[in-house]
């Protein structure tokens, strides 16, 4: 056994259980990581456990009791559940993954997140693929592996499960109005191989049923499209206000200044006006699909 720079004990054998790595960049996050595992070896001093026996109890590695300790490692909250039994806290461990919800994932991935859960409506244009919310786990993963430099599987993980939790968006309630066109491409590109590809395709026919929302389809053969400077998206709140984004423009930042936004408007009415109507769009959607 060996003691790290924090002064935390590291165990010189273990693996690795599944995770997610602090981002050394993201000192909030960092900070609320640190503070919980703080609390978890309070808590298991306190049992007067080893880390060896703890992690035997809940079936880690002692060497991932030492990370998390040390605020290296966010633990998931299956983790949170299970210390808090294990050393008898009656539920304060287990409160702490509200906290943790907050900053397991990554920062801008949060920041876009919270964006998301305010708007009141929201409208994206996709050309490269399916655009986040719509997407599936499946698809998400292999999106994000094919990406190079390669993400390491616990980033790949982490992304995928950031994705997944702003889908919840389509659950909310007062419901969102959300509106996406779709580049024909991303909708016939196998990307995650052909039952991926399916599952996606029968996704976005499930998410188009809803009554909050509008998939429509850009089809290739279209001789103008507003939209070939690159994916675009605008959240409006219910203040008024909005923030925008278009790819290549104002440096791919998200910007809220009214003459950006208007820009960014402009552009994402007419690209609707050009594309498929809801309804065309769903048979065009069904018609891919019984291809396959």
């Amino acid at each position: 056994m060996s003691v790290v720079g924090d002064g935390t004990e590291r165990g010189d054998a273990g693996v690795d259980e599944p995770g997610w790595e602090v981002d050394p960049d993201d000192e909030p996050g960092a900070a609320v990581v640190a503070a919980v595992g703080r609390q978890i070896k309070a808590w298991r001093e306190a049992a007067g456990m080893r880390a060896a026996e703890f992690g035997t109890a809940m079936g880690y590695s002692e060497d991932l009791i030492y990370k998390v300790e040390g605020g290296r490692r966010i633990p998931r909250p299956e983790f949170m559940d299970g210390a808090d039994g294990v050393l008898g806290a009656a539920g304060k461990l287990a409160a702490m993954k509200a906290d943790i919800a907050e900053v397991r994932y990554p920062k801008k991935i949060r920041e876009l997140a919270k964006m998301e859960a305010a708007a009141v409506e929201l409208s994206a244009y996709g050309s490269h693929n399916i655009h986040g919310l719509l997407q599936t786990e499946e698809y998400a993963r292999a999106l994000f592996g094919m990406r190079r430099p390669a993400y390491s599987q616990d980033e790949v993980e982490r992304l995928v499960a950031a994705r997944v939790a702003r889908q919840s968006i389509f659950s909310r309630s007062p419901a969102p109005e959300l509106s996406f066109v779709q580049e024909e491409v991303t909708l016939r590109r196998h990307l995650g191989g052909r039952m991926v590809w399916r599952r996606q395709l029968e996704r976005l026919l499930e998410v188009s049923e809803l009554r909050h929302v509008e998939i429509q389809v850009m089809p290739t053969s279209r001789d103008e499209h507003a939209g070939m400077g690159g994916e675009m998206q605008v959240l409006k709140f219910k203040d008024g206000s909005a923030v925008g984004r278009s790819e290549g423009d104002f440096g791919s930042r998200p910007v809220s200044d009214p003459k950006y936004l208007r820009i960014i408007e402009l552009r994402c009415g007419i690209i609707r006006a050009q594309a498929l109507n809801p309804r065309e769009s769903r048979a065009f959607i069904e018609q891919v699909l019984g291809e396959t």
